[in-house]
């Protein structure tokens, strides 16, 4: 797992970065009103502030989707 958003997440292939973004997707939508998540993707070609906004959201997701490993895991263990 990652130990902060400066580890860069690196998707296996596209449908991997897909399902990390839809697992932070609609929480960025909600904190950031009149914004969305494609937007600032579109975005962070040309702005470090967005490059670095998607880099700490994927990482989030990253952190999120270790955590529904590992909680499903724990669910065939038991």
């Amino acid at each position: 797992m990652l130990s902060n958003s400066h580890d860069f997440v690196r998707p296996a292939d596209e449908a991997e970065r897909a399902y990390l973004e839809s697992l932070v997707r609609d929480d960025y939508e909600r904190s950031h009103p009149g914004d969305t998540f494609d937007a600032m993707k579109a975005r962070r070609s040309f702005s470090k502030e967005d490059k670095g906004l998607y880099r700490d959201w994927l990482a989030l997701a990253a952190m999120r989707a270790e955590a529904a490993r590992m909680a499903k895991r724990q669910l065939k263990a038991a």
